[in-house]
C-alpha cells in the first residue's frame, strides 16, 4: 500500500510511529526533486510549547540504540545527539549541541558545542584527541590520560 497524501482521516499519529524493515534498505528517505541553488530536503525538529521557549529547554533528542551480547541481549544506547535552548531571550538566543557516546559501558559527552566554545571530552574520561593531516596521522595530538 502506498501512501501519498496523509490526512486526519486517513492516518493518526496522535501515538507515534513505528517503521520496521527486514533488511538493510532505507527505512525512511526524504527525497527532494527540486534542482535549484537552495538547500533541500529539510528534516526539521521543532519543539513548539504553544508559548515562548525558556532555557534549558531540550529541543530534541537522536538516539542509536543496539543491542549488546549479554546473554539475554539488551538495549543499549550506543550514541546520542542532543540540542538544547540555553539562552531563550530575544536577540541573544544562544543553543547546545552535544554528542554523546558509550566508552567502558557508560555514556559519556565526547564533544559539547555551546554560545562560548566547543569543548572535547567535557567529563574528563581517558581518552586521546588526535587529528591528521596529509602524511601525520598525530599532527595534533592530545593524550587523555596524561
Amino acid at each position: 500500500m502506498a501512501i501519498t497524501k496523509v490526512s486526519p482521516d486517513l492516518l493518526d499519529l496522535d501515538s507515534g510511529l513505528t517503521i520496521t524493515t527486514s533488511d538493510n534498505s532505507d527505512t525512511l528517505s526524504l527525497v527532494s526533486t527540486d534542482t535549484d541553488a537552495n538547500a533541500a530536503p529539510y528534516l526539521n525538529f521543532y519543539r513548539n510549547p504553544g508559548e515562548a521557549g525558556a532555557d534549558s529547554d531540550q529541543l530534541g533528542q537522536i538516539t542509536f540504540v543496539g543491542k549488546n551480547d549479554a546473554g539475554t541481549p539488551e538495549d543499549v544506547d550506543y550514541a546520542r545527539i542532543i540540542t538544547q535552548i540555553k539562552d531563550a531571550s530575544n536577540g541573544t538566543e544562544d543553543g547546545r549541541l552535544a554528542i554523546n557516546t558509550m566508552v567502558g559501558g557508560e555514556l559519556y559527552s565526547r564533544m559539547n558545542v555551546l554560545e562560548g566554545e566547543t569543548v572535547f571530552n567535557d567529563e574528563s574520561i581517558d581518552v586521546d584527541f588526535r587529528v591528521e593531516s596529509n602524511g601525520n596521522a598525530n599532527m595534533l595530538f592530545v593524550d587523555g590520560g596524561n
